[in-house]
């Protein structure tokens, strides 16, 4: 499905365009920064990065708390800020090239609700896929597979921008990997994703090359690098 190249350019700065548009009700904004309310997630955004664009973002900042940035180029961290964290990002985009059919590969796959947050929220602080808080399932449409009473993987999404939305927070316990979990649960991602007529997105650490490799047999193609930078305000 084709998209249109001012839509695919909004992909270099995502956080920033995501919560300016479709993501609006979930933003908290000035006129140079934006980011998730607290309780979705510590992601944020700036037009460009400049000494007054850090102060705006400052503005939104929760004491001690830290924040996440896809950037496009290094971070360029002024006075007032301490960098705890950074790296490089693949942002990946869907190339239509794969037959997602409606077939599931897992039966057990299952669409999980506001009653499983806590198990959600506790499968992601085992895994580390990424920030995961008590509202991150309202950005949408999580599925889950259990095994022996628990949660054992689960996939959503997170970023929506105008003909995108990104796969996110997919993991799988340590007890229950090599099982074909995440694979399964990436596809019924995908497969919600293409049916509103957009296009699935991923991030993934730059280094990840397992994750980049399985990724790619589902269709998905490295588009660009982005700069991670993890924040806090001192």
């Amino acid at each position: 499905m084709p998209v249109q190249d001012t839509l695919v350019k909004n992909l270099d700065n995502p956080i920033w365009n995501a919560l300016g548009e479709t993501q609006e009700v979930f933003a908290e904004a000035n006129a140079l920064a934006r980011r998730f309310i607290d309780e979705v997630g510590p992601l944020a955004g700036m037009a460009s990065q400049s000494e007054e664009a850090y102060a705006a973002l400052g503005k939104l900042a929760k004491p001690g708390g830290t924040l996440g940035l896809f950037l496009e180029e290094p971070p360029l961290i002024p006075s007032g800020w301490t960098l705890e964290a950074d790296g490089m990002l693949t942002q990946m985009v869907y190339d239509g090239s794969s037959l997602l059919g409606n077939k599931r590969d897992v039966s057990a796959v299952e669409l999980l609700t506001v009653a499983d947050i806590p198990q959600m929220i506790e499968l992601t602080q085992l895994t580390k896929p990424g920030p995961f808080r008590d509202r991150t399932f309202e950005l949408g449409h999580y599925v889950g597979i259990r095994a022996g009473g628990r949660l054992a993987a689960m996939a959503g999404m997170r970023l929506h921008l105008p003909g995108f939305r990104e796969v996110s927070a997919v993991c799988t316990h340590p007890d229950f990997q090599g099982r074909g979990y995440a694979k399964a649960l990436i596809l019924e991602v995908m497969r919600h994703i293409t049916s509103l007529g957009e296009l699935p997105f991923l991030h993934c650490k730059a280094d990840n090359l397992g994750a980049i490799h399985l990724y790619e047999k589902l269709g998905f193609r490295q588009r660009r690098l982005l700069y991670l930078a993890v924040i806090r305000q001192v």
